[in-house]
């Protein structure tokens, strides 16, 4: 059979994962595409080595899940992530914050994490500004090989992951696990995208 074949055949159960990987993500809190996939394909008693969807195919599934289920709900926690992650960005400026993540592309939920990445001089300086600002923080797994460190705090009951880069990284691109690269914005995109949201409740 060809490999196009095996799409076809395919394109309806990896829809079903697409479709319950979402909502283990809107629902449980699951952050990791990959995870998901897997835990769903589990839940449908389908066996390894199954055919998964694309991270794509999921996220699409996540903005539908969204849309129809939680739609007042996330469009309310998007905003309050978009605020804080506004006001951190503001205040570690001297650091060249980016804002990237599920919080910049509109499919925070319930359960999104703040991640925003930083390009100092050192990383060293980045804890002792935290230290100085009485700020507390963690270390954080990195969850890529380029990041230094990944410093973890709590603001206005968010969790904010500062993932800290080589300040030589600042022009180089981070790409999702699927190769897509990763979108970032600073400050004034972020400062945007809070004002288009507060018109749109209006």
């Amino acid at each position: 059979m060809s490999s196009r074949q095996d799409r076809q055949r395919s394109s309806p159960q990896r829809s079903r994962i697409a479709t319950l990987a979402a909502r283990l993500m809107a629902e449980d809190g699951i952050s990791d595409l990959g995870l998901a996939k897997r835990k769903a394909a589990r839940n449908l008693g389908l066996p390894e080595g199954t055919a998964m969807p694309e991270d794509s195919e999921v996220e699409v599934e996540l903005r539908t899940y969204q849309r129809l289920f939680q739609d007042r709900e996330q469009q309310a926690r998007s905003q309050h992530l978009l605020r804080t992650a506004a006001r951190l960005m503001a205040t570690m400026q001297c650091f060249n914050p980016y804002l990237t993540g599920s919080v910049l592309d509109g499919t925070a939920g319930r359960f999104a994490e703040i991640d925003i990445q930083l390009f100092p001089d050192s990383a060293k300086e980045v804890e002792i500004f935290l230290l100085n600002e009485r700020i507390d923080y963690r270390h954080s797994q990195p969850r890529t090989d380029r990041a230094e460190v990944v410093l973890t705090i709590l603001s206005d009951d968010v969790v904010a992951n500062l993932v800290v880069y080589p300040r030589d990284q600042e022009r180089v691109s981070v790409r999702k696990r699927d190769g897509r690269i990763r979108d970032r914005a600073r400050l004034a995109a972020v400062k945007e995208l809070l004002a288009a949201g507060c018109a749109a409740d209006r």
